[in-house]
């Protein structure tokens, strides 16, 4: 992400622990987002994002609230949702979202919005790291596993930047991504 943009150096150490991996792409995409290159993919990424909902035509798209350095999905004309994580038991849910600025946290301290829980047949992952596979690393938390877990016919697209493409063990809990959308393609996994 940092240098150079599409792959991150940290990255060339074979399959290193999640916990070590989640801190290397977090720090790559850090420095991604603190340099020029940032807006520039942010500009690329939106209008593939808006032409690949068109075809998809979602009833109610579960969104999320960026947390820095993310793809912020902005204004789009469709009914959304937000998630909503509570930490005891790990869950998450999606609540409806009017698009203003929320106005509550979930457990996790993200923002989310206070309407009524809903299940989105469309959802946007926010990724830490994928895979050509259709696998995302995530926070660590679990959380959109578990909801895709539970939702298998949702259509789930991973957002992330091509510099968070890595490689790593696929775990039992893991689900895979339908399509994984970057500022540079859109990967359909087999």
């Amino acid at each position: 992400m940092a240098a150079p943009p599409d792959r991150p150096a940290t990255m060339s150490a074979a399959h290193p622990d999640r916990p070590t991996l989640r801190r290397e792409l977090l720090a790559a995409r850090r420095a991604f987002a603190a340099s020029p290159a940032f807006q520039t993919a942010q500009a690329a990424l939106l209008p593939q994002l808006h032409a690949l909902l068109a075809q998809l035509e979602p009833e109610l798209l579960g969104v999320y609230w960026p947390l820095p350095g993310e793809f912020d999905v902005g204004a789009l004309p469709y009914a959304r949702a937000l998630p909503f994580a509570r930490r005891e038991p790990a869950e998450m849910v999606f609540r409806r979202w009017d698009g203003a600025e929320p106005d509550a946290q979930d457990e996790c301290g993200i923002a989310t919005a206070s309407g009524a829980v809903a299940v989105p047949d469309v959802v946007l992952v926010p990724c830490v790291g994928f895979t050509r596979e259709g696998f995302r690393l995530g926070y660590g938390g679990g959380y959109f596993d578990r909801w895709l877990a539970a939702h298998p016919g949702a259509t789930a697209i991973g957002v992330a930047w091509s510099g968070a493409e890595t490689h790593f063990a696929v775990e039992a809990h893991d689900r895979a991504l339908t399509l994984i959308l970057t500022e540079r393609d859109l990967i359909a996994p087999d």
